[in-house]
């Protein structure tokens, strides 16, 4: 797996950030960067379940919130897919992948914040990843900002 970092400065409060990075109105809007219709399923609590949802909510990926600070740090702990609305078990393809982590850091500096994010990622998906994570975070930045 390879590490993937991307940031971006924004100039907004990390609590209006924040929100747009999980609000489930806003999260849908800069995760359409990936897959339109893209959303997810959680209490967004710490050490509770979080689905990762394409579109029509069928598939996707299950994962644990695994370290969460609001308006500063959010972790993402990524355990396998969901096929069906149904968690699959553990199989060759997801255990190249499992475990990997994904993390969002609000760090402030002067009048701006910037955002951090770090995610693990498979080969197969460096590309995809590298292209997506760019136009998504320019959506935050559009929504925090206005």
């Amino acid at each position: 797996m390879e590490k993937l970092v991307f940031n971006i400065d924004i100039k907004a409060s990390k609590e209006k950030i924040w929100k747009v990075l999980w609000d489930d109105e806003t999260y849908r809007k800069w995760t359409s960067a990936f897959a339109e219709g893209s959303h997810a399923e959680s209490t967004w609590n710490e050490g509770d379940k979080i689905y990762f949802l394409g579109p029509g909510g069928a598939d996707g990926m299950n994962s644990l919130i695994d370290r969460k600070i609001p308006n500063e740090y959010m972790a993402f702990k990524h355990l396998g897919e969901i096929k069906d609305h149904k968690e699959v078990p553990p199989n060759e393809e997801t255990e190249k992948w499992s475990g990997a982590m994904e993390t969002y850091k609000l760090n402030q500096k002067g009048d701006v914040v910037d955002l951090h994010v770090e995610v693990d990622v498979i080969e197969k998906h460096i590309d995809y990843f590298k292209d997506a994570f760019p136009k998504s975070l320019k959506i935050v930045k559009e929504l925090s900002e206005n």
